[in-house]
């Protein structure tokens, strides 16, 4: 369970996010939605440990995390697909997947062959530079990095952004696999509303950095889409 209490983020002395209160539950699909600029990627820093200051508690599993430093929090269970993906363009794949296990519980290096068979071009291209790969297969690279962290939730900041369809298709279901099928914990944000409504069990719409509506994934109707959405 990932719950945040009464959470405010500062960039500067600016609060960017304020007042939050949020509960993920094991197991849980949860995606934040909201028009750019209302917060959503500073929800995410915020959890990551990634803001100048946060007040209020941010806690994986009863386990405070405002106290520990991103990498911390990244062994305590968090995994995290950045906007724009993250990729070292100049490492191979293999090495860009190699770091992901840095975080896992046994660290070693070792590659699991389960991220293969949900992402099988990524096999085919272990020792091509993540530069040279298309936008959709470092995606691809950048999730399934994620996942050799062993989290146990995982973050994922607009990961259809800019991606052909088919590719998009294919992270869906990827990401679908991993809640349904194995239980995995996600909070995702997302433009994508038709995304959202398929994938999702709840959401959360931000409003200039506060919670302005959550529920059921079934509550999200047009007119909260409208309101809160549309440009």
């Amino acid at each position: 369970m990932l719950e945040m209490k009464n959470v405010t983020a500062y960039y500067g002395n600016s609060p960017a996010l304020q007042n939050v209160d949020l509960r993920v539950e094991s197991g849980e699909f949860m995606s934040v939605l909201g028009r750019n600029g209302v917060g959503k990627t500073t929800l995410m820093r915020a959890i990551l440990g990634l803001m100048d200051r946060v007040t209020g508690s941010i806690s994986l599993d009863g386990t405070e995390l405002n106290d520990k430093r991103t990498d911390q929090r990244a062994l305590a269970g968090i995994g995290y697909v950045p906007q724009g993906r993250g990729i070292l363009p100049k490492f191979t794949v293999r090495e860009n997947l190699i770091m992901g296990t840095f975080a896992s519980e046994s660290g070693d290096g070792t590659i699991n062959e389960w991220v293969f068979e949900l992402f099988p071009i990524l096999k085919e291209f272990l020792d091509r530079r993540g530069g040279n790969l298309s936008g959709g297969q470092q995606q691809q690279l950048a999730i399934a990095r994620a996942l050799l962290s062993d989290p146990k939730v995982i973050l994922l900041d607009e990961p259809t952004e800019g991606i052909q369809p088919n590719i998009v298709e294919q992270i869906v279901e990827v990401l679908e696999t991993l809640n349904r099928e194995h239980g995995m914990t996600v909070m995702l944000v997302e433009q994508n509303v038709e995304f959202a409504r398929r994938a999702s069990q709840k959401f959360v719409l931000l409003d200039r950095g506060s919670i302005a509506m959550k529920g059921a994934i079934d509550d999200l109707s047009d007119d909260l889409v409208h309101r809160h959405m549309a440009v």
